[in-house]
């Protein structure tokens, strides 16, 4: 069977499976002393003072919601060009998602349509703000911070795309201007626990609530019984083992070498497509380090007349299984039928799911198949 280039896969090295052995070997595959080590790490890693590491990048996002303790006839924006979880967290909270377009360059939540449909829309009551550094560059933060203030809303970085990426030369951007920040460990991220998320913030308070809610809610108290347990309010079964903490714990001392193999897969990638007609490469503004978690190339398909589906089956044909980053949210049944949703309302995010292509990037892609990719684009356009 021919190898298939994938458009993401993990880096696993023989260090990381010695410290996953070490904790098959110990006395605990959960509930131990790795988990907390992984959330210290992570911590210091991206300068905050808490971290909450929960079973995926989901639950992470959801249990925000719930924290904060958002419900029906509250409002949370967010972008449309993202993973499902991302708006999905709010619906299952309650809340009322509102869609806010993209920044045609940057493709991340543009400014300048939030501040109008805040000024627009002066009697709904926005709780909160969920901004995604999609592929890696991070948004317009200050902008986002600004706005945060001004209207008084919680502003949450969902930085599953962005792990090592930096802002103003800083690592530790999403905390110093965002509220919360959510990650994931899955596979195809920059770092992996196998499965595996984070909530990383500066919040005393909301932090313990989440390593409540993370575990039943369960609470012991010292003037109890050892035995004794008890819940006021039902909570959820979120917790990560040891086993994904060891691994993640691993992994993030890596995390700076699989950057920079992504960037310079990246620098050859921008290299070739640069200034080619109907090719648009993505931009890294000058504040900007961007961790490239994704290669969004995009193809006028409609002036190369070229069918986009067909393009990927010719592409699979010959190794390369491509990807789309994303299906726009608001084209999903459920949001569509449920807030009568038209795309001309998001004509950035509907203009880039039309062209956009993801093209294979991770650290481990060698030369050959870099080439190799490249030669089927130029072929096929």
């Amino acid at each position: 069977m021919k190898k298939i280039i994938n458009y993401g896969r993990h880096s696993i090295f023989e260090e990381d499976i010695k410290n996953v052995s070490k904790v098959l070997k110990s006395s605990f595959l959960t509930q131990g002393p790795y988990v907390q080590k992984f959330e210290h790490a992570l911590a210091k890693k991206f300068k905050s003072k808490f971290c909450t590491v929960v079973s995926n990048g989901s639950s992470a996002l959801y249990l925000i919601g719930k924290a904060l303790k958002w419900k029906k006839g509250d409002t949370v924006l967010t972008t449309p060009i993202s993973f499902l979880a991302t708006s999905n967290c709010i619906e299952l909270n309650n809340a009322k998602t509102r869609f806010i377009d993209i920044d045609e360059k940057t493709f991340t939540i543009d400014p300048n349509k939030v501040e109008f449909f805040l000024k627009k829309k002066n009697r709904v009551k926005v709780k909160a703000l969920i901004g995604v550094d999609y592929a890696g560059h991070p948004c317009d933060w200050e902008s986002l911070r600004y706005l945060a203030n001004k209207y008084n809303f919680y502003l949450i970085n969902d930085g599953c795309h962005a792990m090592g990426s930096m802002l103003n030369n800083d690592m530790g951007y999403a905390c110093k201007f965002a509220d919360f920040l959510t990650q994931s460990y899955h596979p195809v991220k920059t770092i992996t626990s196998g499965e595996g998320g984070s909530i990383l913030s500066n919040n005393k308070v909301i932090d313990s609530e989440l390593k409540l809610l993370r575990s039943h809610s369960m609470k012991k108290t010292l003037d109890k019984p050892l035995w004794f347990y008890e819940i006021n309010e039902p909570g959820h079964n979120f917790r990560l083992s040891d086993i994904h903490s060891v691994l993640g714990l691993s992994q993030l001392r890596k995390i700076d070498k699989f950057v920079k193999l992504r960037r310079n897969i990246a620098k050859i990638y921008n290299f070739l497509f640069k200034d080619k007609i109907n090719l648009v490469t993505p931009i890294e503004k000058k504040n900007v380090y961007h961790s490239y978690h994704l290669y969004p190339l995009q193809i006028d398909f409609y002036k190369l007349k070229i069918n986009k589906d067909d393009f990927f089956k010719k592409m699979y044909k010959r190794g390369i299984k491509l990807q789309v980053h994303y299906i726009p949210i608001f084209m999903q049944p459920y949001y569509k039928k449920k807030y009568k949703l038209n795309p001309k309302s998001f004509p950035n995010a509907y203009n880039f799911y039309k062209k956009t292509i993801s093209l294979p990037i991770y650290p481990n892609l060698k030369k050959r198949e870099i080439n190799l990719i490249i030669k089927n684009i130029f072929n096929l356009i």
